[in-house]
């Protein structure tokens, strides 16, 4: 039987109940649940956006005769054309004293910011960039931690009309050359260093050889962060953030733009090729975040959010938006488990953290250490922990509940940067079940497809959406042809947008992932997704960490899993055969790889997922392209050539 492990409080009142007795009045409905709701919302795209954009009190002018003028799932379908408005207006309404931003770095004391004084220092800086010449449509990246000035630079950017892309400090510089080379910005904000895990960083000579290889950039605007007093005169047409920004600045004009003008460039992880350059619009970012925010978060003004991320990730972006709920934001910037492996619950403690946003690693990491949270933190305004970027397997579910909250909502969630919000998401109405996303979200026509495009329940699918949704790209960056944005997701059925997740869907509505379809194995025929073998084979003290892929093997796959071992152990026959035992009783014994090697290093992209199809690619016999996309490149040399895969 299906374990639940949270139910929601039934008396409460929320965001949600609101919009379904709004929808039941307006239209004569009787909707009840989360399902009849979200049955209606797919069966009716048009009346459910349009209510979301009413109910997310977004502010725009002019008006529109249509929300959407083609329900056919392909690239280029407009939202809301019409009218017209700006994202930094939307995320800027609340100028009250009330805090807007709590930054933290590691060990030192937190800092807050009011929505007034945020409004003033966005005013500043917004018309400086206009007096160096930023405009409509101009680019402007960040190469920036995690700290106020890169929302702050973000937010000034969005108010001209202008274009904002960012990556973090710790991106290699081909990475980051590879990314912003393409969008051509004409300014560049850089912080002097960076901070992890107690040690500083300058990022100054890395700066350099990036201005060097970006001719475009016209202004380069640098943090002095951390205080380092950095010298930064071998950087043509540098100038300080405090210097630039002006002290009797003009009333800040909010420049409205059409609801799908570009907002953000967001890059894939770009471990197979050139990182993909995903063109967000201004509206779909807004009202999808919106509708995430208050009818599947539940926020209001009196919630602090945290996500744990980097500039470098779309979790940055989302975390970003809660601004435009009015809630207070926390960022932090550094490592984790610094100084040591509390850091996180005692700062979530210490600054009354509503809703915690993390990875699936980051809970096994915690788990490893043998942590109990709710020994030495009270935790007692957390109600709800998000985590993405990974499947979340039963066991950390456990987890949660057994030694963190047993009364905290763990909401699993997955979507991606190609989207810029979620597929599948949490709920404030709906019970926790183990090893579960709690639902497909609203108004995302979300199902699992077989090979031949057949709609599947209880069995292992892809992730398909079948109608369009405003959060889709309004672009890919030099792509006039629209070829590899169709490429990227359509070519795999018509009109229906292919994700590249493995899923199940349940009779209920729930769902698993199982890892990347495009990863997924497939020794015989049989698809096996990979998080499956992760979830028992990571369950071994032995095992610290662990990669499978499929090798391409005389006209099939043969099953290749590589084991990271813990310290002190070794691998032997004795625990190869435990594992294929385990594996076997677990899943199947077509589950079971046909060899076990240890590796000294898992590769991972620098937002934290395993990076399966680059060492396929490597056992296969082809080349990696961009290995500065990982926080680890030098793992993949571990995979080349290995005598026992020859």
């Amino acid at each position: 039987m299906d374990k639940i492990l949270w139910k929601p409080d039934n008396n409460q009142k929320t965001h949600f109940n609101h919009f379904i007795d709004l929808v039941n009045s307006k239209y004569d409905l009787d909707l009840k649940t989360y399902n009849d709701l979200y049955d209606w919302s797919v069966n009716n795209i048009p009346q459910f956006w349009e209510n979301t954009l009413d109910y997310s009190d977004i502010i725009y002018s002019g008006t529109y005769d249509r929300v959407i003028d083609n329900l056919k799932m392909e690239p280029g379908v407009k939202w809301f054309p019409g009218i017209s408005l700006n994202f930094s207006e939307n995320l800027l309404k609340y100028r009250d004293d009330k805090t807007a931003i709590i930054s933290k770095i590691e060990n030192h004391p937190p800092r807050k910011i009011t929505y007034r004084q945020l409004f003033i220092e966005v005013e500043k800086l917004a018309a400086s960039l206009r007096d160096l010449g930023v405009t409509r449509g101009d680019r402007v990246a960040g190469f920036l931690p995690n700290i106020p000035e890169a929302i702050i630079a973000m937010l000034a950017t969005a108010s001209i009309g202008a274009i904002w892309s960012s990556s973090s400090p710790d991106f290699g510089i081909k990475s980051v050359t590879d990314r912003f080379s393409q969008i051509k910005p004409k300014i560049i904000f850089s912080a002097s260093a960076y901070l992890y895990n107690g040690k500083s960083f300058s990022s100054i000579e890395k700066l350099q050889e990036i201005i060097k290889q970006l001719p475009t950039i016209q202004t380069v605007v640098i943090i002095d962060y951390l205080n380092t007093g950095p010298d930064y005169s071998k950087i043509p047409n540098s100038i300080d953030y405090e210097n630039l920004l002006s002290n009797d600045p003009d009333p800040i004009y909010f420049e409205q733009v059409p609801f799908d003008h570009p907002l953000y460039v967001l890059y894939t992880s770009g471990t197979t090729g050139l990182p993909k350059s995903i063109v967000h619009g201004t509206g779909g970012t807004l009202v999808q975040h919106k509708k995430e925010f208050l009818l599947h978060c539940d926020v209001d003004r009196e919630d602090i959010v945290f996500y744990f991320t980097t500039c470098g990730w779309m979790m940055w972006n989302w975390l970003v938006s809660f601004l435009s709920t009015g809630a207070t934001i926390v960022l932090y910037d550094g490592s984790p488990f610094h100084p040591d492996p509390k850091a996180m619950w005692n700062m979530i403690d210490d600054l009354g953290i509503t809703i915690f946003g993390t990875s699936a690693k980051f809970i096994d990491a915690c788990k490893g250490n043998d942590l109990t949270p709710k020994t030495f933190a009270s935790l007692s305004r957390l109600r709800t922990i998000l985590s993405t970027g990974s499947p979340l397997v039963d066991e950390s579910f456990d987890y949660v509940y057994e030694h963190i909250k047993p009364s905290v909502q763990l909401g699993s969630i997955s979507g991606g940067t190609d989207l810029i919000s979620c597929f599948a998401l949490a709920s404030p109405v709906l019970p926790v079940y183990r090893g579960e996303l709690q639902c497909r979200g609203l108004g995302m026509d979300v199902d699992a497809f077989d090979e031949n495009g057949n709609s599947v329940r209880n069995k292992k699918g892809e992730l398909v959406c079948k109608s369009p949704f405003p959060s889709m790209p309004v672009f890919f960056w030099n792509d006039d042809s629209g070829e590899k944005y169709r490429k990227a997701y359509f070519d795999k059925y018509p009109n229906v947008w292919a994700h590249g997740d493995f899923i199940e869907i349940n009779e209920r509505g729930g769902l698993k992932i199982f890892g990347r379809s495009d990863a997924t194995l497939n020794p015989g025929g049989i698809r096996i997704g990979t998080a499956e073998i992760y979830r028992v084979v990571e369950a071994f003290n032995e095992i610290s960490d662990s990669l499978v892929i499929g090798q391409e093997w005389k006209g099939d796959q043969r099953m290749i899993l590589f084991l990271k071992l813990s310290d002190s152990y070794k691998i032997n026959d004795d625990l190869i055969q435990k594992i294929k035992q385990s594996i076997r009783a677990a899943c199947s014994p077509r589950h079971v790889p046909e060899i076990i090697l240890p590796t000294e290093d898992i590769p991972y992209t620098i937002s934290g997922k395993k990076v399966e199809i680059a060492v396929k690619k490597i056992i296969d016999g082809e080349d990696v392209v961009n290995r500065d996309a990982l926080a680890n490149p030098d793992s993949l040399d571990l995979y080349i050539s290995i005598p026992e895969l020859a």
